[in-house]
């Protein structure tokens, strides 16, 4: 098999030749046909994670060894399987839940691989996406995307499983109070449709480009806010007319995210913290007792998660978000893109 993998922190990714895996028990082995981008792949491409309050999370200290192929939004062709695998043929086309826990512990059992300490996630401690091939351990990690568009659902994977879960943080609440989205790149664009497809009508979406406001406005986004206002949580409780009972961010830096929405927070209201660029907040615990006020962390979704999604996508409820198709070859690029902010919604690498 071929991969673009990372062979030394920060340095362009190289096309290598690895050992075509041979499927066992109840592996499936895939040829993957689609990879989508995230901004997870250019945080390991980096070879770091910026935690906030100068802690770094090297991906080593996530037992990575290189080289390794990023990755992890897959759409794949199933082309073998161990004599174990039941369900699944030859051909089939199957979207990769790419959060693979050790299939043992509670939380997998339980079938919470995401939580699982002792995580195998493809794209990381396995070889992913930006491979020809991957290796899903068992069937029940597939999901058939049916009618879904195989570039869009390979989103799925992560970002559409990522916001449903943060959405799912904060529903149900009345459909016209707001929901404030940070970021509008291509988890908060998700997030738009994510919230319009279970429901749910008044959507800000805060964001410091103009271009990436005026897609959450196409989106469906009800009102937009610029994010590098001179006071951004006045802007959203403008927007919003008055404080806020949700916020979700997305970015999670210093320069008025997390904290700006938590300024907005009502009694009672929530803060749901995704992004992971390195941004810390201050809370006087006095105020999070007597306001009742919550920050939950959010770590992207289950294989439920997933199948929820695709089912809400097939129903026509979920629409797809935009999607540029770069060829495989350009994984360099991609990534480029990624890190500079050149991307509207979702850029996906395309194997056919």
């Amino acid at each position: 098999m071929k991969a673009w993998a990372v062979v030394a922190a920060g340095k362009p990714l190289e096309l290598i030749e690895l050992p075509t895996p041979e499927p066992k028990g109840s592996e499936v082995l895939l040829a993957v046909t689609h990879c989508g981008v995230c901004h997870s792949d250019v945080h390991f491409w980096h070879g770091s994670y910026n935690l906030g309050a100068g802690k770094i999370l090297r991906i080593r200290d996530r037992g990575v060894t290189l080289p390794r192929a990023p990755g992890h939004e897959i759409v794949g062709r199933v082309v073998a399987m161990g004599p174990d695998a039941a369900g699944i043929s030859v051909g089939d086309i199957r979207i990769v839940y790419p959060w693979i826990g050790c299939g043992a512990c509670d939380r997998c059992r339980e079938g919470q691989d995401n939580m699982c300490t002792e995580q195998r996630s493809l794209g990381v401690v396995q070889h992913g996406g930006f491979g020809s091939h991957v290796v899903a351990p068992h069937p029940r990690y597939l999901v058939d995307p049916g009618t879904v568009d195989p570039a869009v659902a390979a989103t799925y994977a992560c970002s559409g499983i990522t916001v449903y879960g943060a959405v799912r943080k904060v529903l149900p609440m009345p459909p016209d109070d707001p929901v404030v989205l940070i970021g509008a790149g291509g988890l908060g664009l998700s997030a738009i449709a994510m919230l319009k497809a279970l429901g749910h009508r008044n959507i800000i979406s805060v964001d410091i480009g103009a271009d990436k406001r005026q897609a959450a406005l196409d989106s469906g986004a009800t009102a937009v806010v610029d994010g590098a206002a001179e006071d951004v949580t006045r802007a959203i409780m403008a927007a919003a007319g008055g404080q806020v009972k949700a916020v979700i961010d997305f970015v999670n830096n210093d320069d008025n995210t997390a904290s700006s929405g938590f300024r907005a927070l009502a009694k009672g209201g929530k803060l749901v913290v995704v992004g992971v660029s390195g941004g810390q907040i201050t809370l006087a615990l006095s105020e999070v007792v007597l306001r009742c006020l919550t920050v939950e962390g959010s770590l992207t979704g289950t294989q439920q998660d997933l199948r929820e999604v695709v089912a809400l996508a097939q129903s026509g409820k979920l629409k797809p978000l935009p999607v540029t198709r770069l060829p495989k070859d350009e994984a360099n690029q991609a990534l480029t893109r990624l890190e500079q902010g050149k991307a509207t919604g979702r850029l996906v690498l395309v194997s056919e």
